[in-house]
C-alpha cells in the first residue's frame, strides 16, 4: 500500500518504459486540451454576457432619452407655448376663426361636347 502511494506521488506510471506510460501521457494531454477548450468557452460566454448587459443598459438610456425628448416636443407643440413664442416676435393670434375654402373643379369637357355648345 505504502509503495503504491509513493509510486503515484512520484508519477512513476508516467516514466515507465512500457506501453501504459504512452497511453497515460495521451490521456493527460487529452484532459489538458479539454480543460483549455472549456476555459476558452467559459470566457467567450462571459464576454457575451457582459456585452448583453452593456447593450441592455444602453437601450434603457436611449429609451429614457426618447421619452424625455417626446415630452419636450409635446410641450413645444402646445398652443400656449407657440403663442408665447409668437408674441415675442410681435405676431398675435387672429380674433377671427378660420374658414374653409371650397374650390369647385371644372369638369373637362370632351371635344364633341365643346362643338355642340
Amino acid at each position: 500500500m505504502k509503495n503504491g502511494v509513493y509510486s503515484i506521488l512520484k508519477a512513476r506510471f508516467l516514466i515507465n518504459e512500457d506501453a501504459n506510460a504512452a497511453k497515460n501521457w495521451r490521456f493527460i494531454v487529452f484532459i489538458i486540451l479539454l480543460a483549455i477548450v472549456m476555459i476558452a468557452n467559459t470566457q467567450r460566454y462571459e464576454q457575451k454576457v457582459f456585452k448583453i448587459i452593456a447593450l441592455t443598459n444602453e437601450v434603457k438610456e436611449l429609451r429614457s432619452e426618447f421619452v424625455d425628448r417626446r415630452s419636450e416636443l409635446m410641450k413645444l407643440k402646445m398652443e400656449s407655448t407657440v403663442s408665447d413664442k409668437m408674441i415675442e416676435k410681435q405676431i398675435f393670434p387672429s380674433s377671427v376663426p378660420p374658414t374653409k375654402i371650397k374650390v369647385k373643379k371644372e369638369i373637362a369637357q370632351s371635344f364633341y361636347k365643346k362643338i355642340w355648345q
